[in-house]
Protein backbone atom coordinates (compact mmCIF):
# COMPACT_ATOMS: atom_id res chain seq x y z
CA UNK A 1 0.00 0.00 0.00
CA UNK A 2 1.02 3.35 -0.86
CA UNK A 3 1.42 6.28 1.94
CA UNK A 4 2.24 10.07 1.49
CA UNK A 5 5.63 11.02 2.15
CA UNK A 6 4.75 14.21 3.57
CA UNK A 7 1.27 12.96 6.01
CA UNK A 8 1.76 9.39 5.95
CA UNK A 9 -1.60 9.02 4.96
CA UNK A 10 -2.81 6.36 2.55
CA UNK A 11 -5.82 8.45 1.00
CA UNK A 12 -3.35 8.59 -2.38
CA UNK A 13 -5.08 8.41 -5.91
CA UNK A 14 -3.31 7.40 -9.14
CA UNK A 15 -3.38 10.91 -11.55
CA UNK A 16 -0.78 9.41 -14.39
CA UNK A 17 1.97 7.17 -15.24
CA UNK A 18 4.30 7.08 -12.09
CA UNK A 19 2.27 10.11 -10.38
CA UNK A 20 0.44 10.37 -7.39
CA UNK A 21 -1.97 12.90 -5.59
CA UNK A 22 -2.53 12.61 -1.73
CA UNK A 23 -5.91 13.95 -1.10
CA UNK A 24 -5.48 14.44 2.71
CA UNK A 25 -2.42 16.98 2.23
CA UNK A 26 -2.78 18.13 -1.28
CA UNK A 27 0.81 17.33 -2.67
CA UNK A 28 1.58 15.25 -6.17
CA UNK A 29 4.37 13.41 -6.59
CA UNK A 30 6.03 11.48 -9.23
CA UNK A 31 8.25 7.69 -8.64
CA UNK A 32 10.84 6.92 -9.90
CA UNK A 33 10.72 2.69 -9.35
CA UNK A 34 10.43 2.87 -5.56
CA UNK A 35 11.74 6.29 -4.76
CA UNK A 36 9.99 9.74 -5.58
CA UNK A 37 11.62 11.36 -7.93
CA UNK A 38 9.69 15.19 -7.40
CA UNK A 39 7.31 16.36 -5.19
CA UNK A 40 4.51 19.33 -5.87
CA UNK A 41 2.39 21.37 -3.85
CA UNK A 42 -0.85 22.09 -5.79
CA UNK A 43 -1.98 25.19 -5.00
CA UNK A 44 -5.68 27.22 -5.54
CA UNK A 45 -5.45 28.03 -8.73
CA UNK A 46 -4.20 24.20 -10.12
CA UNK A 47 -0.40 25.45 -10.71
CA UNK A 48 2.18 23.62 -8.78
CA UNK A 49 4.85 24.44 -6.78
CA UNK A 50 7.97 22.58 -6.14
CA UNK A 51 9.03 20.66 -2.82
CA UNK A 52 11.69 18.97 -3.80
CA UNK A 53 14.20 20.88 -2.03
CA UNK A 54 12.55 19.65 1.11
CA UNK A 55 11.67 16.20 0.65
CA UNK A 56 14.04 14.55 -2.24
CA UNK A 57 17.53 14.93 -0.93
CA UNK A 58 16.52 12.15 1.06
CA UNK A 59 12.80 11.01 -0.10
CA UNK A 60 11.56 8.12 1.58
CA UNK A 61 10.23 5.19 -0.61
CA UNK A 62 5.76 5.93 -1.30
CA UNK A 63 5.50 1.84 -0.98
CA UNK A 64 5.70 0.24 2.30
CA UNK A 65 7.16 -2.79 2.58
CA UNK A 66 6.68 -5.81 4.54
CA UNK A 67 10.61 -7.26 5.54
Amino acid sequence: MMTCINCQSKDIGKIGTNQYYCWNCCIEFTTAGSKVSSVFQVEEDGSLHSLNDLFCDDCPPPFETNL
